[in-house]
């Protein structure tokens, strides 16, 4: 009877072990979306010529996207005369496969735009022109896709569609920026929509959303061209509203959520605001806001106490107290994109330098830096790190630089 016991015991442990495994997800900036990755045993300075180049890549195409990495791959979306593509490689760079995903973004910044999601063994993402496609990661075979503009009565924006896709569960959500269709659940195996939600009927943003774990509720969290919003996961209910100023229409940011609290930094709306969520998810109240900080989408990260993000103008970083909500410290470093792990902050700017950075308290001292090696044009994309490398975007090219410790 023991032993039967033991044996139906280590049955469900492996079951669930498998069963979260196949949970995992790789996304836009990180496990928790909030810019800060679990790395250890990163290098704390580096060469003048900057870290060891492990690998590079060429011919991507045009984008901004950022790569997602796997535990054994590394995928990037690009786009070669107007069409999208979805590339794979391994981790030493050697290209796996290639899967055409639709015509891209042409417009404007021409280029893939939407990083994509990957849970288990399927991939999620969107083109700048609003397909939304499910993909096999081992081939790239197509499972599903549905059109936010012409399935989903979705409305396209100035710049095109640039989110990357949430999943949770059974679903993934998406915003067509439709009157009646502002924000959509679908069934993340087969596109069916679970919910539609018409919130303000307000056109899409530039962000990505994230999604806020209450004891009694899932809360989703996005910005739309003229508010940031909160959305009820189950049902698509608008929960409450936080207006921008109304003659801006770039809002690019993903929200941050930490303790209770909602923080977001967009230069393109109302600037840094820090806003307390009820703990039923219903309601928001203002703390504080500080117009002055005027980043558009290099994304900011939460450490300790204090904001890291970059300013439009003047171009520059600077520090945050998540208190009163006033410049703690600033670097003049150019503006640009941020990450962080192992206690170092990565600054990848808009004139393509790259600089790692000390953050104590507030205070940013840069340690490092170097230039990336690859093209001229706007160095816009958020770096990522992975088994201790990190990983670069520019356009046309992917570069792999190891920074672990020898």
């Amino acid at each position: 009877m023991k032993t039967r016991n033991l044996t139906c015991l280590l049955i469900l442990y492996f079951s669930l072990t498998v069963s979260l495994l196949a949970q995992t997800i790789s996304q836009f900036r990180g496990p928790q979306r909030n810019g800060i990755y679990s790395e250890t045993n990163l290098l704390k300075s580096w060469p003048e010529t900057g870290p060891s180049l492990e690998w590079r890549f060429d011919s991507i195409g045009n984008g901004y996207s950022s790569p997602v990495v796997t535990a054994d791959r590394v995928f990037v979306t690009g786009e070669i005369d107007s069409t999208g593509y979805l590339f794979a490689f391994d981790k030493k760079g050697i290209l796996i496969w290639k899967k055409e995903i639709g015509r891209e973004w042409m417009e404007n910044f021409t280029g893939s735009r939407s990083t994509p999601t990957i849970v288990g063994d399927l991939i999620y993402l969107c083109s700048g022109m609003g397909r939304v496609s499910c993909l096999r990661i081992a081939n790239g075979e197509k499972v599903w896709s549905t059109e936010m503009i012409k399935d989903l009565n979705g409305i396209n924006v100035r710049f095109g569609y640039a989110e990357g896709l949430l999943v949770d569960g059974d679903v993934v959500y998406c915003a067509p920026g439709g009157q009646d269709t502002n924000f959509v659940a679908l069934n993340r195996f087969t596109g069916k929509m679970i919910w539609k939600s018409k919130a303000l009927g307000d056109t899409t943003a530039y962000g990505s959303p994230v999604l806020i774990t209450l004891p009694g509720r899932k809360v989703l969290v996005t910005l739309t061209i003229h508010d940031m919003i909160g959305i009820d996961a189950s049902t698509g209910e608008l929960l409450w509203r936080h207006r921008q100023m109304p003659d801006r229409d770039i809002q690019a940011f993903t929200p941050l959520f930490d303790n209770g609290f909602i923080y977001y930094v967009n230069g393109s709306g109302s600037g840094a605001v820090k806003l307390e969520l009820a703990a039923d998810g219903k309601s928001i109240k203002e703390v504080w806001t500080n117009p002055i900080i005027s980043d558009v989408h290099g994304g900011a990260v939460k450490l300790g106490n204090f904001i890291y993000s970059s300013q439009y103008r003047p171009r520059r970083y600077c520090s945050v107290d998540c208190t009163s909500g006033q410049i703690s410290d600033s670097l003049k470093f150019d503006k640009g994109a941020i990450i962080a792990a192992d206690d170092m902050l990565y600054c990848y700017t808009e004139n393509g330098m790259v600089g790692l950075v000390k953050p104590s308290n507030g205070k940013m001292e840069l340690i490092s830096s170097f230039r990336l090696p690859a093209g001229k044009k706007e160095f816009f994309t958020i770096p990522v790190i992975a088994g201790g490398i990190l990983y670069m975007r520019h356009g046309n090219s992917i570069l792999a630089y190891d920074v672990r410790k020898s």
